[in-house]
């Protein structure tokens, strides 16, 4: 991937400039750009302090090798939902975590995704955009090299980027649509649970009942922060914990694992600028959960 800028307005003074500004990189990788001599004008390597003249043209090579050694390659039957040169997305099954751990060394979803890098001879590190725990389902990204995770991470930042999610929830909702705001905290004592507490990460979190049935309700939440657990925390504070939660609810014999799903994002595309509108379905058991096909 080679990032091509043509000067015709003289709007910037330098390559840094341009680097920053208009392709909006950190100085992160600016730097390692510049070490590794991957900045050129007019085909030449140059340095980020240089001047530019009228129609000079700048280019910064995102193609060098990389390589993440720590995650091993294992076949994972990948469920591809959209690829192209810059990103990977996939359908991310329940009961599996998107990065290794000691518990999941080699059957995390990242080590599927490096599996699959190696298979189409991409040499480039694991990225994921955003992270869903082990047992929800639905949508990943994962950026093919580290400008367009830059891009990304700070489109959710700024709210550009844009989740849905589908859950049920345990009883009938009062209010059909509404906004849930509370602050978000680490259980103290824990490393994993959080609460609602004032001292808190802000945290909002809009949702929409689509259907209720057996004193369940098949909600649609749309996430306006990202904080850790948020909607599993969320729905607790409503008192109405997500089906088969068993951290912040109780267990459940319709379903073996909360029933949350990553359904939908939206996101501008960090190269072609266009929207991107993802989508997937329902995962069967939290259908089965809710019509009780079962």
């Amino acid at each position: 991937m080679i990032l091509k800028y043509v000067n015709k307005t003289n709007k910037f003074k330098n390559i840094k400039q341009i680097a920053k500004q208009h392709f909006n990189m950190s100085e992160r990788l600016i730097l390692k750009l510049k070490n590794k001599q991957l900045i050129f004008k007019n085909g030449n390597i140059c340095k980020i302090t240089d001047t530019i003249l009228q129609n000079d043209i700048i280019e910064f090579n995102l193609e060098y090798d990389e390589f993440s050694d720590n995650i091993i390659p294992t076949y994972i039957d990948l469920k591809i939902i959209y690829e192209d040169d810059y990103m990977l997305v996939v359908d991310k099954p329940p009961f599996i975590p998107v990065h290794p751990s000691l518990n999941y060394y080699e059957n995390s979803l990242s080590n599927g995704v490096k599996y699959y890098f190696n298979k189409i001879n991409l040499n480039k590190k694991i990225r994921p955009i955003n992270r869903l725990d082990k047992d929800t389902s639905g949508i990943v990204l994962f950026a093919k090299n580290e400008y367009i995770q830059e891009a990304l991470i700070k489109q959710m930042l700024n709210s550009n980027f844009k989740k849905k999610y589908l859950a049920i929830l345990t009883g009938v909702l009062e209010n059909k649509k509404g906004t849930i705001k509370a602050p978000i905290l680490r259980k103290k004592d824990s490393i994993i649970e959080r609460e609602i507490n004032p001292n808190g990460q802000n945290a909002i979190t809009n949702f929409y009942v689509l259907d209720t049935k057996n004193n369940l309700s098949l909600v649609e939440f749309t996430l306006l922060t990202g904080r850790t657990h948020q909607i599993r925390v969320h729905s607790k504070y409503i008192n109405h914990p997500i089906l088969g939660d068993s951290l912040y609810g109780t267990k459940t014999n319709l379903i073996n694992r909360q029933a949350l799903h990553a359904y939908k994002v939206g996101f501008i595309h960090p190269i072609t600028k266009k929207t991107i509108y993802l989508e997937t379905a329902l995962p069967a058991d939290i259908k089965n959960a809710f019509y009780r096909f079962i």
